[in-house]
C-alpha cells in the first residue's frame, strides 16, 4: 500500500496539523519517505469521541460476531504479506526471521482471543440463586463481566507486530467488546499505518461501528497526554519506559475521574546462580545466558541484566566462558537512535563504577553510524552490588553483570532489597531448591515470573502466563499484558439483583 501519513479515525483519514515527523532507518539514521502529521488536539477528540459512540453497540454484539471481526484481522495480517514486514524491517532494523515469527506469534494470539469472545467462558458468570422462603429472604444475585469502555493502547517499540498498534493489548481489548484508540508508535510509524488499514477495512466488512477503531499519529508528549487526559478514555495500555510510564500513570490518577493505566516498563531480571547448577553445568548455563542476553539486541524487557553466584572457581569458569560467548556476538543496529544513545551512555556509566570490570566484548568492532550495538559483559565483588544496589538501572540492549557472592546470604540479602521486577531466574538442582527454600519464598514477593533452569526472554502466549510484576516493572502487579489473561485489564463486573429471568443476559440464565 501507498502510506499517507495520515491518520485513521473512525474510519476515515485525517490531516489537520501542520506539524510533521519521518519514520528513521536505523541502520543509517536516514529519514525514509513519507512524512507523518502529528494528531491535533481536536483529532483526539474526535477519535474518542466516535470510540464512545461505538461502546454502547459493541457491547450488545454477540461473542461470535466479534470472534469473527478478530479472526478477519488475522487474516488480513498474514495477507498483508512483505508489504508489512519490509517497511517494519525499514523502521526498525528488526532481521526478517525475527519478523516472520514475531507475525506468526501475532496471528496465534489474535486468534486466541478470538476464540476467547466466541466462548464468553472470560466473563465469568456467577450465580447465586435466590431462597425466597429463607429468613430473611435472600435475593437473587448474578454477576457477569463487560468490557470497561474505550481502550487508548501504546505501543511497543520493540515488538512492532506483537506489542504494537495491532498486538495483544488492541486485541484483548476488541474481545471485551471496547473500541481502542490508538497512539502509534513515532519509531516505526509506517508499520502502524499499515495495520491501521488492515483494523480500519476488517471494521467496515464486519459492520461494526465505525469508532470501534482509530488510530492516530504523533511524536509528541503532549499529545500522548491527550489520549490519557481525554474523559472518554476508561483504560489505557502502555508497553514501555519507566520514566514514560510513570508520567502517564500519574496523569491517569490525576483525572477528575481517575482510571486505570496498565504500564509494563523496565526490569532487571537478576539470575541466581545456585552452587549445584554452576558444579554440574556452568558451560551450558553461560551459553544459554548469553543467548538470552543478546536475544533481540538485548531489546526485550526481560533480558538478564544481573547474575549473582557463589565467588569460586565454578563461577569463574562460568564467566570465562560468557565472555567467550559474549566476543563471538557479531553487533547489530539497535531499533533507533534514541535507544542506541542510551545504550552506550548506560554502559559508559556502569563501566566507570568502581570496581566493576568488563570481562567480555564482542570481538568485532561496532559500527555507531549504523546504531550497532556490542555485547559487554562486566564483573564486580558483591560488595560492589551492596553499595550502589540503589543507583541499578536496567540498560536496554546487550549487556549484563555478573556479581560474585561471598555467601549464600548475600543473594537472600540482595532479594530482599529488590524493587518490583518482571522475573528471576533461578539455576539449581532440586536440592538447591530445597536448600534456598527462602530465596524462592522472597521472590515470589519480588516478581511475576520465576524461572526454573531457563532464560525469561521467549516468552509463551498461554493461558497460565503472568507478565507484570510489582511496581515499578508494572503499574499493576496482579494484571498481565501478554496471555489469555491480559483481557481482564479491560474488563468490570455487573451484578444483577432480583431480574426476571427474560430480562437477564443470555449467560446469566440459569
Amino acid at each position: 500500500m501507498t502510506l499517507t501519513g495520515q491518520h485513521f479515525i473512525a474510519g476515515e483519514r485525517s490531516a489537520t496539523g501542520s506539524s510533521t515527523f519521518t519514520g528513521v532507518d536505523p541502520s543509517t539514521g536516514d529519514d525514509l519517505p513519507t512524512s507523518f502529521h502529528d494528531a491535533t488536539s481536536a483529532e483526539v477528540d474526535a477519535a474518542v469521541n466516535s470510540a464512545t459512540e461505538a461502546f454502547y453497540e459493541l457491547q450488545k454484539l454477540s461473542g461470535e460476531k466479534l470472534a469473527t471481526f478478530i479472526e478477519l484481522i488475522a487474516t488480513k495480517i498474514e495477507e498483508a504479506g512483505d508489504t508489512l514486514l519490509d517497511r517494519a524491517h525499514a523502521e526498525t532494523a528488526l532481521p526478517m526471521g525475527r519478523l516472520q515469527g514475531e507475525r506468526g506469534r501475532t496471528c496465534n494470539q489474535t486468534r486466541i482471543f478470538a476464540s476467547m469472545a466466541r466462548d464468553g467462558q472470560w466473563r465469568q458468570a456467577r450465580i447465586d440463586v435466590g431462597d425466597p422462603g429463607r429468613t430473611p429472604p435472600k435475593p437473587d444475585v448474578r454477576t457477569l463481566l463487560y468490557g470497561v469502555g474505550p481502550v487508548a493502547v501504546f505501543g511497543a517499540s520493540n515488538f512492532p507486530l506483537a506489542i504494537g498498534a495491532v498486538g495483544t493489548d488492541t486485541i484483548c481489548a476488541f474481545a471485551a467488546g471496547c473500541p481502542v484508540v490508538v497512539k502509534a508508535h513515532p519509531a516505526h510509524p509506517g508499520t502502524c499505518e499499515i495495520l491501521g488499514s488492515i483494523v480500519t477495512a476488517a471494521v467496515k466488512e464486519c459492520g461494526l461501528p465505525a469508532g470501534t477503531f482509530s488510530l492516530l499519529q504523533s511524536n509528541t508528549n503532549e499529545s500522548s497526554a491527550e489520549f490519557v487526559r481525554h474523559p472518554g478514555i476508561c483504560a489505557v495500555a502502555f508497553t514501555g519506559s519507566l520514566k514514560g510510564g510513570r508520567a502517564l500513570y500519574d496523569i491517569a490518577c490525576s483525572r477528575p475521574n481517575p482510571i486505570p493505566l496498565y504500564a509494563e516498563m523496565g526490569s532487571l531480571n537478576p539470575v541466581f546462580l545456585l552452587p549445584g547448577a554452576l558444579a554440574e553445568r556452568s558451560d551450558s548455563i553461560a551459553e544459554g545466558y548469553i543467548q538470552s542476553v543478546t536475544m533481540g539486541v538485548g531489546q526485550f524487557c526481560t533480558n538478564p541484566s544481573v547474575v549473582l553466584g557463589m565467588e569460586g572457581d565454578t563461577l569463574e569458569s562460568f564467566i570465562s566462558k560468557a565472555s567467550d560467548a559474549a566476543s563471538n556476538y557479531a553487533p547489530q543496529t539497535m531499533l533507533h537512535p534514541g535507544i542506541h544513545k542510551a545504550y552506550e551512555s548506560g554502559r559508559q556509566k556502569l563501566g566507570e563504577t568502581a570496581g566493576v570490570t568488563q570481562v567480555g566484548i564482542s570481538a568485532s568492532a561496532a559500527d555507531e553510524n549504523a546504531n550497532e550495538a556490542a555485547c559487554a559483559i562486566y564483573s564486580a565483588d558483591f560488595s560492589v552490588l551492596d553499595s550502589t544496589s540503589d543507583d541499578l538501572e536496567e540498560i536496554f540492549g546487550p549487556t549484563s553483570t555478573v556479581y560474585k557472592c561471598q555467601s549464600l546470604e548475600q543473594m537472600v540479602k540482595f532479594a530482599k532489597g529488590l524493587d518490583g521486577h518482571l522475573t528471576a531466574t533461578i539455576h539449581g538442582t532440586e536440592q538447591d531448591l530445597l536448600d534456598h527454600a527462602e530465596l524462592v519464598n522472597i521472590l515470589q514477593h519480588k516478581v511475576g515470573r520465576i524461572v526454573f533452569n531457563g532464560f525469561p526472554t521467549g516468552i509463551e502466549v498461554c493461558n497460565a502466563m503472568h507478565h507484570g510484576g510489582p511496581y515499578p516493572a508494572a503499574t499493576h502487579s496482579f494484571f498481565t499484558s501478554i496471555g489469555h489473561h491480559s483481557i481482564y485489564r479491560f474488563a468490570k463486573p455487573v451484578c444483577f439483583q432480583g431480574f426476571p429471568a427474560a430480562a437477564l443476559p443470555e449467560p446469566l440464565r440459569s
